[in-house]
């Protein structure tokens, strides 16, 4: 219910609109723009300077007159309509359907920008989520409630290490399954990306368990700020109040810090690094903090961001300030994608922060620690001795050194390497590890706890890759 009219502009620039004279505004406060007496489009507060006020019109600003606009003012922040089904629903940055069912059922409203989570209130987050990539689960482990992006570059293939974690990801306790859903957004994506990703999940049938929210990259800009914030509402409504475990896939993260940019220049704010504004950092954690596991609540929420750095820059502010408030990374690696490998993740770089408290005994199976760490140890073993043998040649090297050769090429063939539909257990990546390192000797195995050495190494021995 509007509860303030103001006719006429100020100004226009790009997306935003520029009132003045305006009295008892207040921050983030949804308005109403009424065009030509009859088209309604929607808008939030941005800022205010004593009476002067700033507007994102989430529309876009066609058409406006500067003098016949009328802005009706709600008194309310943007809220957006959850129900539980829209579970295999479609919808735009804005919240609005688009796959032609109709409008959902609602079971309540809530505010698009979420509310902060009191710390005490956060259970520390441990279990794993299974992806079905070997190199993620063993060595880079996603754990419940945990934020995990993937930094990825240009023309590297992490649409479809997106497609094929959604068509995947599981929880693996029993009573825990059926609770299990994803929420997906993509920002600033193009026609046939967009198409991409929905025939994808239609022919994996795996549509039926996703929200999913897409913003074109010919859409109004300021739904591209929208887009991960209506995500993560709908993904707090299931996770905190339904109970479920939610999986929620962010792409792509840049797009959206460029837009944000885009819109911090129009508003005529004083630029900071590579002309992001200042308040990116803060930003940015609005968003990977809504990520997590609460006391008041048997669901979870995980984050999986990817975001693609500018000339593989890593230290661009968007991959800069995401490593500072997320729980580790995955990257993706330019030469192994050269090479024909999928995925292309560059294991020495990659990490997961949580892993230690969410796998082992109880979560995936007791070797599981010991045997990442021995074979992250022998891979950059292997980094060293290359760089060795492009000295001197690979015929002088050790028998052991040429052992550590052969070791590194089967790894990256046979278990950074599976197809995009294979989707491999814990159990089977756990073995296919075992099996590599039967390629050393057993002394060189160092990592290993003697027990669990002994339990696990001689059946591996025995087995050909």
């Amino acid at each position: 219910m509007a509860v303030i009219r103001h006719i006429g502009l100020n100004a226009i620039n790009g997306p935003l609109v520029f009132l003045d004279n305006v009295e008892n505004a207040a921050f983030d406060e949804l308005v109403e723009i009424v065009v030509n007496n009859k088209q309604i489009r929607q808008g939030k507060i941005v800022k205010i300077e004593g009476k002067k006020v700033v507007i994102e019109v989430f529309e876009g600003t066609n058409n406006l007159s500067l003098s016949n606009t009328k802005i009706n003012f709600t008194g309310e922040p943007l809220k957006m309509p959850l129900s539980t089904e829209m579970i295999g629903r479609i919808f735009n940055g804005s919240c609005k359907p688009i796959d032609g069912f109709g409008e959902i059922f609602v079971e309540k409203y809530e505010d698009i920008n979420g509310s902060a989570i009191n710390p005490i209130s956060r259970v520390y987050p441990k279990n794993f989520i299974e992806t079905g990539i070997s190199a993620i689960d063993a060595l880079s482990t996603l754990i419940r409630g945990q934020k995990l992006p993937i930094f990825s570059d240009a023309g590297l293939p992490h649409n479809k290490l997106a497609v094929q974690i959604v068509n995947q990801a599981k929880i693996v306790d029993t009573n825990e399954k059926d609770n299990f859903c994803i929420v997906f957004a993509a920002m600033g994506v193009k026609n046939d990306v967009a198409d991409y990703f929905k025939t994808k999940f239609e022919e994996s049938g795996i549509l039926k368990n996703v929200v999913m929210f897409l913003n074109l990259s010919n859409d109004p800009i300021i739904e591209r700020i929208l887009t991960p914030r209506a995500a993560l509402t709908a993904a707090e409504y299931l996770a905190f109040e339904k109970n479920m475990h939610v999986l929620v896939i962010l792409t792509d993260m840049t797009s959206y810090a460029e837009a944000v940019r885009e819109i911090s220049s129009s508003k005529g704010e004083i630029p900071g690094r590579k002309g992001f504004p200042g308040y990116l950092y803060s930003d940015l954690a609005q968003i990977y903090e809504r990520a997590g596991v609460l006391k008041s609540s048997k669901g979870s929420l995980t984050q999986i961001p990817i975001l693609t750095m500018p000339n593989g820059d890593i230290t661009n502010p968007v991959p800069d300030l995401t490593g500072y408030i997320t729980e580790g990374q995955i990257v993706l690696s330019k030469e192994l994608n050269k090479r024909g490998i999928y995925p292309p993740i560059a294991i020495l770089p990659s990490l997961s922060r949580l892993m230690k408290d969410g796998i082992g005994e109880g979560f995936t199976r007791k070797d599981h620690k010991d045997l990442a760490n021995q074979l992250f140890a022998s891979y950059a073993k292997v980094q060293e001795i290359k760089s060795l043998a492009s000295v001197i040649g690979e015929e002088k090297l050790s028998e052991i050194d040429k052992a550590y050769i052969k070791f590194g090429k089967e790894f990256e063939e046979k278990f950074i390497t599976q197809n995009l539909n294979e989707n491999r257990t814990i159990e089977q990546t756990l073995n296919l590890g075992w099996n590599l390192l039967a390629l050393l000797p057993k002394k060189e195995l160092d990592r290993i706890d003697t027990k669990i050495l002994d339990e696990f190494y001689e059946e591996p021995h025995k087995t050909q890759i």
